[in-house]
């Protein structure tokens, strides 16, 4: 009997050794959900010492994003099922937000009886860092991309932002002209004064004229008050013409008076206003083609056409799915409080091979009908939409499928090489992969970057 008490004593001790030396952060709780351990790399990372730590409900130390609606540990002590690698922060004594990894499962005595659960978690700050590090060069304001011809976009975009010229945003319903149209204004001098975006297929002429230009008080009937327009409201800084190309003739008239005179006037007022607003147009129509038609004004055209900026549809853009996917995923977490962690292989590669009419609106439709089917967890195929699922016969969407990950795949290896030089062993870092795990995906893709200057090809 001593020598069993013995050996489970070095067991225990062995154990505790363990704990102390790992740089993972463990705890474990007992049924009413106390802290009965609290290891060092937990202090660490928490900022609280385990004298603290031990005995106190487990949300009033950890203090996460989950545990007020998605424990994972609770999760795990109801279903007796584990999880594992669950994104999520905590908040440090000194209140530091602090992204984790968490991990959990029941803890269980030599005969199998439960006695609580435990849960390891894994300061994430250094990769969250590196990883902003890494999409900041494919983000300008909200729009993220690794598309070329987006990224032709993003170098001239501080320039466009500084002047004071007028721009022209041309691309298909759901492209994110709106969100283009806000980063100019973001990055240029009238960032402090008011951005305002107007939808101008949405009214008729008369209602259009008072919405944008106000009017004056017994202007018309029921007008009883002074109601100042969305120019006046935008002084200083930048109105958004949307859909200008649905715009009457004759509305279009008044429009290129604003824009040669840089006045206008209310209805009802004897006098016009300067304008002191910086204007952009935004389109899903080819003015260009309204022109020769005779539809838009060919003057007009030429005020509005002083800097083009052509979106790109998503259909064209695919390498960008992945990073919209995770991008949508972590804004509908924080909007709607849930802890979706990702999104399966397979239910990726349907989204990749759809043609997306409705560009990356229609992606993030998608995706927030992926949580009402799926508020936790993965995305798996079963959370997308019926028609996505249908529409492409298995032996044709599987190959469809993996020629669309493989192009994505390629895509992303290329931008890190360039990223660095053709560099292939920093390359590999950037990417988070064996520098032998780079060479045989490039080898398997049919890639040939060039080489390093005065370099051999394996560096």
């Amino acid at each position: 009997m001593k020598s069993s008490n013995k050996h489970t004593k070095s067991h225990d001790h062995v154990t505790e050794i363990i704990l102390e030396s790992i740089s993972d952060g463990v705890f474990t709780v007992d049924h009413e959900w106390r802290i009965t351990s609290f290891n060092r790399a937990a202090e660490k990372i928490t900022g609280i010492p385990r004298e603290h730590a031990t005995g106190k409900y487990c949300w009033e130390i950890l203090r996460s994003n989950m545990c007020e609606k998605d424990c994972a540990l609770r999760r795990t002590m109801k279903r007796g099922k584990s999880f594992i690698d669950t994104s999520t922060y905590i908040l440090t004594e000194r209140g530091r937000r602090v992204p984790v990894v968490v991990s959990t499962s029941l803890l269980k005595d030599t005969d199998g009886r439960i006695l609580g659960g435990v849960e390891t978690f894994r300061d994430m700050s250094l990769v969250e860092e590196l990883r902003k590090e890494l999409e900041a060069r494919f983000q300008v304001g909200d729009i993220i991309s690794r598309n070329p011809a987006m990224h032709k976009i993003f170098r001239i975009l501080p320039q466009v932002a500084e002047s004071d010229s007028t721009v022209l945003v041309q691309g298909e319903t759901g492209t994110g002209k709106e969100l283009l149209a806000r980063a100019i204004h973001d990055l240029s001098p009238r960032r402090k004064k008011p951005f305002i975006a107007v939808n101008c297929g949405a009214f008729p002429d008369t209602l259009l004229e008072s919405e944008l230009f106000g009017y004056k008080k017994g202007a018309f009937t029921n007008a009883a008050k002074d109601k100042p327009g969305y120019f006046a409201t935008a002084e200083g800084g930048t109105i958004l013409l949307d859909e200008i190309g649905d715009l009457s003739p004759a509305f279009q008239v008044r429009l290129l008076r604003v824009l040669q005179d840089r006045s206008y006037q209310p209805l009802g007022a004897t006098e016009p206003n300067q304008a002191d607003v910086r204007m952009i147009a935004a389109t899903n129509r080819n003015l260009a083609e309204l022109v020769e038609k005779r539809v838009f004004r060919q003057d007009l055209y030429y005020r509005i056409n002083v800097v083009r900026l052509d979106l790109p549809p998503l259909r064209t853009r695919k390498e960008d799915i992945p990073m919209l996917v995770k991008h949508f995923i972590g804004r509908l977490n924080r909007l709607r409080g849930k802890t979706v962690s990702g999104i399966s292989q397979e239910a990726l590669s349907i989204l990749m091979v759809h043609d997306y009419p409705g560009n990356i609106r229609e992606l993030e439709n998608i995706l927030e009908h992926a949580f009402v089917l799926c508020p936790e967890g993965q995305i798996e195929v079963h959370c997308l939409p019926e028609h996505l699922r249908a529409s492409i016969p298995q032996p044709v969407a599987h190959r469809r499928m993996t020629a669309a990950l493989q192009s994505t795949e390629a895509r992303v290896i290329m931008d890190a090489l360039e990223h660095n030089r053709f560099n292939r062993l920093a390359a590999a870092r950037e990417l988070g992969i064996h520098k032998s795990t780079l060479f045989r995906k490039i080898k398997a893709l049919g890639m040939k970057p060039p080489q390093r200057a005065g370099r051999a090809s394996v560096d």
